[in-house]
């Protein structure tokens, strides 16, 4: 019940409830650095500079608080005490619940000038003899008459801190189980983002290697939408915060007559919300309440949904005629508003209702209206600002959701015609396809080839049995600056979406593309170079799963032909090269051989200079071509991608300018066709 599981995610779930005691220090103000360590004995130790657990006697118990915090449930620092404004537990049971699930915990306090320590068995208080080792297995005594919370060392007056390790109970977890060192660096990330001046040192030991990271964020939740952003901005990152009050009825002891009795109590809740939107159209929220992650949402997340929803939906219906909005587009939906959309939703109040001690949704009413009226009131100050900054990028954030809703609109109307047809329904696709006969997805090509002029060469040199050509007129639209409306009313975009017959965007379903391989063919020059990295721009936006899928190539077509003469018994040879280099180590083997060749040297300027001979031998012929793979290895590959896409397309000129500019020195002038 407390920790979810006894697998893996419970076993992570033990070391993130000590380390939240810790974070629940420093963000009273009183702990500026957390150590947590994986050792390879299967521990786990945290430690902190914060106040310490309190090592006095609790009055009414005749327990010291140390032995309180971790035997005794409903008794932490965080339940009804008033110590935390805010923090991340729930009944007071975290640590007690790690301890009974513990097969020995030793906790460490450095507290008033001295260091204390009390050990624990499966719960119980005693003693470990560790003369030869210190694990579980250490022979125990535990206390019968009384506890004792030992003094063993001394430190400065000045010096505070608390110090936990705790090996898990194999009868309790599995021993195939272990603390992941990823989950653990993801968990420091996000929490030292949520806790702006918080060091967080993490280290595993258990390997041959040590590992050591060190997270350190001062820019608070800003900070995080951005990290977590991987798309290029529509608009900045909005710091949305406020504050507000409400009243909930709690169960308080009555001093005099020991009995519950519900009170009602006023609690302060703050808010502290990051969003900005961007090119693509995933969308990525993240909610927290008092630093904990609420995977699946709840009342905050609800509300701070409810307002973005209901404020975009009105100043859309406002600007409906400048935005071109029909009847028939109907209103934007939340897929729309939420398209591109990188949030990160914290709220901060005393004793959160959670469904669970996993506190993964929060379950407070009162914090749904409250969130979604800051929300909403900070949005409607954004949208009347007269800034002109910020009546930009309100603007570019209507079009970007009238542009979704349109979207989702025509790709329900034209989800059917853009499926693969049978011979029936041929005449649904684009007249200009040349398809191919087979129908086995796996082993066709689809070949997207500039100009007519390359069509009528690349018909008579395909396989038509399992290569189709599409030619596109020219340069297309550059999507990366354009808005997803005029992506899908642009001819040959729409063409393009339509042949491979999987949708675009959220609507894109990989099993349903009509092709195995589509292969991008275009002249090898400038212009060819052009028309290809706006092919990559518009499948890279709209048709991603086909590149991650590693499904989209580049044809490689030759630069040059040398016509090699005959000498003696040697045939007339003919010798295609694809850069200068090669160009020249040909010709001096050439050269080295007593080999001559017919100048000057035939340089192809387009596709169409071949014939169908020479552009099957070359490019297209299974045998003898080369492909160049579009992939995206890895995340880092893909945010390489998409500030490479943005750099070069995107509609901020500057940078633009300024990569020109600087890589101007390194051109190679006798390579541009003029």
């Amino acid at each position: 019940m407390y920790i979810g599981s006894t697998d893996h995610r419970g076993l992570m779930h033990c070391l993130w409830e000590i380390i939240d005691n810790s974070v629940d220090e420093a963000l009273e103000g009183h702990c500026t650095e957390i150590d947590i360590r994986l050792h390879p004995d299967h521990s786990a130790s945290v430690s902190d500079n914060g106040r310490g657990i309190p090592v006095d006697d609790v009055p009414g118990i005749g327990l010291s608080g140390v032995e309180v915090v971790y035997t005794k449930l409903h008794a932490g620092g965080k339940f009804g005490s008033g110590s935390y404004a805010a923090s991340g537990g729930l009944h007071g049971v975290g640590a007690s619940v790690v301890n009974a699930l513990s097969a020995r915990v030793d906790v460490e306090v450095d507290r008033s000038g001295k260091t204390h320590r009390m050990c624990f068995r499966r719960g119980e208080p005693g003693e470990f003899d560790d003369s030869r080792s210190r694990t579980p297995n250490s022979p125990f005594t535990p206390f019968t008459d009384s506890s004792a919370l030992k003094t063993v060392g001394k430190v400065k007056k000045n010096v505070t801190g608390t110090r936990v390790r705790f090996w898990a109970d194999f009868q309790i977890f599995p021993s195939t189980e272990g603390f992941s060192w990823e989950n653990l660096l993801s968990r420091a990330r996000q929490t030292a983002f949520l806790v702006p001046g918080l060091t967080i040192n993490c280290w595993d030991e258990r390997g041959s290697e040590i590992l050591h990271e060190t997270f350190r964020f001062d820019g608070g939740v800003v900070d995080f939408a951005d990290w977590l952003a991987s798309d290029g901005p529509v608009t900045d990152t909005w710091h949305i915060t406020g504050q507000g009050t409400f009243t909930e009825t709690v169960q308080v002891l009555d001093s005099d007559t020991g009995h519950l009795k519900a009170k009602e109590i006023e609690r302060v809740c703050e808010v502290d919300c990051a969003v900005r939107w961007g090119i693509g159209y995933d969308t990525h929220i993240q909610s927290f309440v008092n630093i904990i992650a609420t995977p699946k949402g709840g009342t905050h997340v609800a509300g701070f949904e409810q307002a973005i929803l209901k404020v975009l939906r009105s100043y859309v219906d406002k600007s409906a005629r400048k935005l071109k909005v029909n009847a028939k587009d109907g209103r934007p939906e939340k897929e729309d508003v939420q398209a591109g959309m990188t949030a990160v939703v914290t709220v901060r109040f005393p004793e959160p209702q959670f469904e669970g001690q996993t506190k993964e949704v929060l379950g407070t009413p009162q914090i749904r209206t409250l969130l979604s009226r800051i929300v909403t009131e900070w949005l409607d100050k954004k949208f009347a600002s007269t800034k002109r900054d910020d009546k930009q990028q309100t603007q570019l954030l209507l079009e970007k959701i009238v542009g979704e809703m349109k979207a989702r609109v025509s790709a329900r109307i034209h989800k059917e015609i853009s499926r693969r047809k049978n011979a029936l329904e041929t005449s649904s696709l684009p007249a200009k396809l040349a398809d191919c006969r087979m129908e086995d997805v796996e082993h066709t090509e689809l070949f997207i080839v500039e100009g007519d002029s390359a069509l009528g060469t690349a018909k008579a040199a395909r396989n038509s049995q399992f290569q189709a050509l599409f030619p596109i007129r020219g340069k297309i639209l550059n999507v990366q600056k354009a808005s997803t409306a005029d992506m899908l009313a642009n001819a040959e975009c729409a063409n393009i979406i339509q042949v491979i017959g999987a949708g675009s965007g959220r609507t894109f379903d990989l099993m349903q593309a009509r092709y195995g391989k589509v292969i991008l063919m275009t002249d090898a020059d400038v212009d060819g170079a052009h028309i290809r990295t706006l092919l990559l721009t518009l499948f890279f936006r709209y048709m991603r799963p086909m590149v991650e899928a590693g499904r989209v190539y580049a044809a490689v077509p030759p630069l040059h032909r040398i016509e090699v003469m005959a000498k003696g018994r040697k045939a007339r040879e003919l010798i295609y090269t694809y850069s200068e280099d090669e160009l020249h180590r040909q010709l001096a083997a050439l050269r080295k051989s007593g080999r001559t060749w017919k100048e000057p040297i035939q340089r192809y300027k387009g596709l169409g200079e071949m014939d169908a001979d020479q552009l099957a031998e070359t490019t297209m012929d299974r045998t003898h071509r080369s492909l160049r793979r579009i992939t995206l290895a890895d995340e880092e590959a893909l945010r390489q991608a998409e500030d490479t896409f943005e750099l070069l397309m995107g509609s901020v000129v500057g940078p633009r300018k300024d990569f020109i500019v600087d890589e101007a020195a390194h051109l190679d002038r006798t390579r541009i066709d003029a």
